[in-house]
């Protein structure tokens, strides 16, 4: 009964995490960040905007997504 609720929660873990992985902006700064034209305000306080709370998001489902797996693994014994 637990290996289901685990196996349930573990999907919605996976399918938030690519959900989130989508709606991030590339990393890619192009020939911006050679005359260091990419250092800008938004540049500098990005863990306060809307992408800093996605990568944050990321960080902690990724987290998630290995001890989950890892306790999904174990249990199978």
């Amino acid at each position: 009964m637990i290996r289901i609720a685990i196996t349930i929660v573990f999907i919605i873990v996976c399918v938030t995490m690519s959900a989130l992985v989508l709606m991030q902006e590339g990393k890619s700064q192009g020939l911006g960040a050679i005359s260091g034209a990419a250092e800008t305000y938004w540049g500098k306080n990005k863990g306060r905007s809307m992408e800093g709370m996605l990568v944050k998001l990321t960080r902690i489902l990724a987290i998630a997504f290995v001890l989950l797996a890892l306790l999904l693994n174990l249990s199978m014994f």
